[in-house]
């Protein structure tokens, strides 16, 4: 059996599958040979003008450049550069429209020419058999040439895969594409340098065979070529029949060879490497003349043109340029002007586009020449771009996919293997654009797959960074580790300690050292912790004592008289709110004091039964001064507190007139105004005359301060106990209602500010006797101190129970109603509120006589200026007294 090598010098051709033949039109351009196209007054170079990646700029505005000066470099095969096409200077680089589908714009580099086109100097290699085809293909790479076909694939990069691996070198010169002659005029005008490019790249590849296909609508080409291939060269000419598409790289190598290129790959996996016509001449002015790829054969066609031909034309040559020069007439109708061919061109967006190493063609076709296509219709699925698909490929399910952009479904069947040659499109029926389905489709799968490539170069690159981190991190610990085992063998040998050891030793030491460290104790803090001390003491005391008083009572209490003094002053505001208010007609307020009260009866419900259980407070066995000092301190306390709700009680209720039965609203408030000028007057003296007057001390000088302190908590106990007494029969003794049936508003009003009156007066008088009228110290000296703060506590607890059960007592038992059934609302209101302050009256009488253990019947004609005195000397005492235990204690401290 013959080597496909044999067969093929035997003449065999093979065939492809689909393909078409459309008309030529041809003859427009290839009459004429190739001219020069002139300088324009300016060149746009797009970076980009290959398959691949842009180089980096090496020039700057205002540069002057000379010709064939390189204005981009780079260090990749799949980077080529871009020269200047003559000499002048770089007036931009900025974004410009260049040649692609998309009508996008791209970085550019502006050249204004100075119409000298003087050349810089050439590197040339002459002898190139003698040279190594590396240092050969590097110096394709260097002089820009990349595929002139219209791929524009980097040749030296297609030079380099195919080093060993091809057996066979094919000259593409089929130029199959209608109305484009450019291979073909120069095959006939430069013959000799087309052969010599072929051999230069037969000395690269040293292939066994070298054919050149042609299509067999070129006659004068193939006679050119045949005049200038030698016997020796042995390069093929093989003739081909004409049919669109046999000039594509697959169906070319399956024509000649028979070899059928795999899907996704190309012709060098099948021992296959080809080179286009112009490439090959390319290479030639590159190695024999030193001149990089700075122009190149543009055909001029169309019925559009009046002249038209083949045009040597500078890259970066506006196509305007080109147009004016050869005198385009644009149709009126329809003016279009097409980069390539009729069937694999796009039409630009405008004429202001440059000419790159990729443009073959410039079509200006008349209406009547290629008629628009008006719009699409829908598939009739007649199966006709499927037979003529030269990738046999199946166009209508990718046009289905692709409009759906289905792209994992395009990749399927395959459509990476379309060629783009338009064929289908061409033979549809239904005039659908399918090249464009598929242009777009490609370009939106090779985006995703570029970031696919760049988010995995991306986890390898952080990969890698916590890898070399990670490595760093234990490199430093095996560092540290080392040393520190370099050190205690250092240490071990000269007979010395570790120092770091030393020194978390010393750091621990003092750690531990400011843990015992007991923290300095205020001496108010420390009477705040002996009392607590003493607390948790009578509570476990409690426990085993049945006389002791319970915790939780004693907390309820406290809390118990916080809520009577709220409850009180909201009663007397309500109280007040419903006297001036007993005028109006409504049954209103009667509710909302009925409401009033439950509510207030709820809270204390609620307040009982929340009511946080609290250690009590016992004084210690042997009372200190500083213990005696805050006691002291807690009484005036109080004292003051009590002066304080006295006073804001007689702010509050002003003294009525006696003379007021005729009830003036307007003389009543001028007559509560005076009345709480005066009560702030005289409270303002009081206390005035009780700072500035100092008794003499000497008397209290032999008081004892624990004794002191005893005794007052056993009068302290005394006035709760009868404080709460009195409070429990004024709450539980309310008068009868039938007495108040006939009761005028007004008289009522009157008769309760005058009992308030009276009973302000008297708590003031009281308040200052328990102030001034301490109980005899001579009777506590013998009292054990233990025993009293006991009893203390004792009479405490039972005083606030008794006071609890009393007022739960006048709270559950309401003033009958039977009697006030027919009563009128008016009445009942008035009624309610003279019971109201008649019962607050005798609560704060009880309470102010609570202070002190004396009758308060004996202190009735008490001066106000004597009790004031009397209670700033018996502040003066305690003071003095305080003052003493404190001296003893640091005196104590100090020895």
């Amino acid at each position: 059996m013959l080597s496909i090598i044999e067969q093929i010098k035997q003449g065999k051709l093979w065939d492809f599958h689909g393909g078409i033949h459309p008309a030529e039109n041809k003859d427009l351009s290839n009459k004429s040979p190739i001219v020069n196209a002139g300088i324009p007054q300016e060149l746009v170079l797009p970076l980009k003008q290959h398959i691949g990646s842009k180089g980096d700029i090496i020039v700057a505005v205002g540069d002057k450049v000379q010709k064939g000066q390189p204005l981009t470099q780079g260090d990749i095969a799949m980077c080529v550069p871009v020269h200047a096409p003559t000499s002048g200077t770089i007036t931009a680089i900025e974004q410009r429209t260049t040649a692609h589908p998309s009508g996008l714009s791209d970085l550019c580099i502006v050249i204004a020419p100075d119409q000298q086109d003087t050349w810089c100097d050439k590197t040339t290699y002459a002898d190139y058999e003698d040279r190594d085809p590396a240092e050969l293909i590097d110096a394709i790479r260097l002089n820009g040439i990349a595929g002139l076909g219209g791929a524009g694939f980097p040749t030296a990069r297609k030079l380099q895969g195919g080093l060993g691996n091809v057996d066979i070198l094919i000259i593409n010169a089929a130029e199959c594409e209608p109305y484009i002659t450019a291979d073909d005029r120069l095959m006939r005008d430069y013959a000799e340098e087309v052969i010599e490019g072929v051999r230069i790249l037969r000395h690269i590849i040293s292939p066994k065979l070298t054919i050149i296909g042609i299509e067999d609508n070129k006659p004068e080409a193939i006679q050119a070529l045949e005049q200038h291939v030698k016997e020796d060269d042995n390069i093929l000419i093989r003739v081909v029949p004409t049919k669109y598409p046999s000039g594509s790289s697959k169906q070319l190598v399956k024509i000649l060879t028979g070899r059928e290129v795999p899907s996704q790959s190309r012709s060098t996996s099948v021992g296959v490497i080809m080179q286009n016509v112009g490439t090959a001449f390319a290479i030639k002015r590159a190695i024999i003349d030193g001149e990089p790829l700075i122009e190149r054969v543009v055909t001029l066609t169309g019925e559009a043109f009046k002249e038209r031909g083949n045009v040597f034309a500078m890259l970066g040559t506006p196509i305007a340029y080109l147009l004016d020069k050869f005198g385009y007439k644009a149709d009126k109708k329809h003016p279009r002007v097409i980069i390539g061919g009729s069937l694999m061109g796009f039409t630009l967006p405008h004429s202001n586009v440059p000419i790159t190493k990729m443009t073959n063609c410039i079509l200006a076709p008349k209406r009547k020449e290629l008629p628009l296509h008006t719009y699409e219709m829908a598939c009739i699925r007649c199966s006709a771009c499927a037979d003529v698909c030269p990738s046999s490929l199946l166009p209508q399910q990718l046009q289905w996919y692709a409009k759906d952009q289905n792209y994992e479904k395009c990749e399927e069947y395959n459509l990476q293997d379309c060629i783009e040659c338009g064929a289908c499109a061409y033979v549809c029926p239904s005039e659908i654009p399918l090249v464009q389905y598929y242009r777009q489709a490609k370009a939106e799968i090779w985006a995703r797959s570029q970031d696919e490539i760049n988010a995995e170069r991306a986890r390898q690159r952080f990969e890698a960074k916590q890898a070399r981190m990670d490595r760093d991190k234990a490199e430093r610990e095996n560092r540290f580790k080392k040393a520190a085992e370099t050190r205690r063998e250092e240490m071990a040998k000269t007979g010395g300690d570790d120092a770091v050891a030393a020194a978390i030793a010393r750091v621990k030491a003092k750690q531990a050292a400011a843990q015992n460290e007991k923290p300095e104790v205020k001496p108010a803090v420390a009477a705040a912790i002996a009392a607590a001390k003493a607390k948790q003491a009578a509570s476990a005391q409690s426990a085993t004592s049945e006389t002791l008083p319970d915790n939780s009572e004693m907390a309820k209490l406290r809390e118990e008289r916080k809520r009577q003094a709220r409850e009180r002053k909201a009663e007397k505001e309500a109280g007040e709110s419903t006297a001036s208010a007993s005028s109006n007609d409504s049954k209103k307020d009667a509710v909302a004091a009925a409401i009033a009260r439950a509510k207030a009866k709820k809270a204390q419900q609620a307040s009982e039964q929340k009511a946080p259980v609290a250690d009590t407070v016992v004084e210690n066995s042997e009372v200190a001064p500083k213990k005696a000092a805050i006691a002291a301190a807690v009484a005036r306390a109080k004292a003051k507190k009590a002066a304080q709700q006295a006073e804001a009680q007689s702010e509050a209720t002003p003294e009525p007139a006696a003379e007021t039965e005729a009830f003036d609203p307007k003389k009543a408030a001028v007559a509560a105004a005076v009345a709480r000028a005066k009560a702030r007057k005289a409270a303002q003296q009081a206390e005035v005359q009780s700072e500035t007057t100092s008794e003499p001390v000497a008397e209290t000088e032999d008081v004892d301060p624990k004794k002191a302190a005893v005794a007052a908590a056993v009068a302290r106990a005394k006035a709760r106990k009868a404080a709460q007494q009195a409070e429990a029969q004024s709450e539980t003794t309310y008068e009868p209602a039938a007495e108040t049936e006939a009761v005028d508003p007004k008289k009522a009003a009157v008769a309760a500010a005058v009992a308030r009156a009276k009973a302000r007066k008297a708590a003031q008088q009281a308040e200052v006797q328990s102030e001034t009228t301490p109980e005899p110290v001579a009777e506590t000296e013998t009292v054990d101190p233990k025993k009293a703060a006991v009893a203390a506590a004792v009479a405490r607890a039972k005083a606030r129970k008794a006071a609890q059960q009393t007022e739960a007592q006048s709270e559950v038992t309401p003033e009958p109603v039977a009697e006030t059934e027919a009563v009128d609302p008016k009445k009942a209101a008035v009624a309610a509120a003279v019971a109201r302050a008649k019962a607050k009256k005798a609560a704060q009488q009880a309470e102010k006589q609570s202070i002190t253990p004396e009758p308060t019947a004996e202190t009735e004609a008490v001066d106000p200026k004597k009790a004031a005195v009397a209670a700033a000397v018996a502040r003066a005492k305690a003071r003095k007294a305080a003052q003493q235990a404190a001296k003893e204690q640091q005196n104590i401290e100090e020895d």
